[in-house]
């Protein structure tokens, strides 16, 4: 079976190195590296010029800033390209346990290669569960079994997402439009409408986040704001696709998050527009799925 880890990185080159020491320390199982950077300007390319003379990784430069979704649409792209069998998909500051590989391929052979993808469990630098990637079992459930060696998910992040090439060929690629936020919710719920999947207990990775806790617009700062309009925008797409449980979802999600501005934040104008223009925004947004030809 010929392995690949897709990992996208963007002006973070220490993180980057970890990640890629740890790939390369994996027990029992080897992959290859390919390094997707999205034109980074922090001297990531310098950087990794040795690794790239050993032959240690591959190494593409899109030319530009594509963000998060658009990175990954053109590595996994790459890779199915390639004729690699498995995509272990990743962030740069995704940094697997040695045995984390054996763990997923464990998890392969049992399930015969029937499966959508298969979610590693993310923790923090404290060794409690990484709350950005804690994967759901439900629209509505997050997991909650950190003892049973599989467990069915339906949506997860790409931080530690193993997928079978022939899957990526069947559904298309990661929606690089969304650019931010929820491209890897969308692409694994679409696999799990087809088949089941599964997270792996087995397999762990430290997501070495600098705080444990997930993106908030009522107390983030005005600077970041712009970067909300891709996560409410692209929520609606997920969700809408879901029927009525899905608008459910979206209705009680977005009241929720703008009682919070409207009882936490200083700054709630600016705050509550963001999320109301977004939300018209999904409604509009249509966006093409790419396919891998051949």
């Amino acid at each position: 079976m010929h392995i690949v880890a897709v990992v996208v990185t963007y002006n973070r080159k220490e993180s980057l190195l970890r990640c890629i020491d740890a790939l390369r320390r994996q027990k029992g199982a080897s992959t290859d590296i390919l390094v997707v950077d999205n034109a980074s300007t922090d001297g990531t390319a310098e950087a990794l010029a040795p690794l790239m003379e050993e032959g240690a990784i591959l190494y593409r430069n899109t030319g530009e800033n594509l963000g998060g979704a658009g990175g990954f649409n053109f590595g996994m792209r790459l890779a199915v390209e390639a004729g690699y069998d498995r995509l272990w998909v990743m962030d740069d500051d995704c940094i697997p346990d040695p045995s984390a590989l054996s763990a997923l391929l464990w998890a392969d052979r049992r399930l015969d290669g029937h499966y959508g993808f298969l979610s590693g469990m993310a923790y923090w630098r404290d060794g409690t569960p990484c709350q950005m990637n804690i994967q759901k079992t439900s629209l509505w459930s997050k997991l909650t079994d950190y003892t049973t060696p599989l467990v069915p998910v339906v949506m997860a992040t790409f931080v530690s997402a193993f997928i079978p090439a022939e899957r990526v060929r069947q559904v298309g690629l990661p929606i690089r439009e969304f650019f931010i936020w929820s491209d890897d919710l969308e692409y694994t719920r679409r696999l799990s409408r087809r088949w089941p999947c599964y997270a792996v207990n087995g397999c762990r990775v430290l997501h070495d986040m600098r705080h444990n806790n997930k993106v908030n617009i009522a107390t983030d700062s005005l600077d970041r704001l712009p970067r909300y309009a891709y996560l409410y925008r692209n929520e609606v797409y997920v969700y809408r696709r879901e029927g009525l449980v899905g608008w459910l979802y979206l209705l009680a999600r977005v009241g929720l998050h703008l009682c919070k501005i409207w009882l936490r934040s200083p700054v709630k104008g600016k705050r509550m527009k963001v999320i109301l223009s977004s939300f018209a925004a999904g409604l509009r947004f249509h966006p093409r799925v790419e396919r891998v030809e051949g």
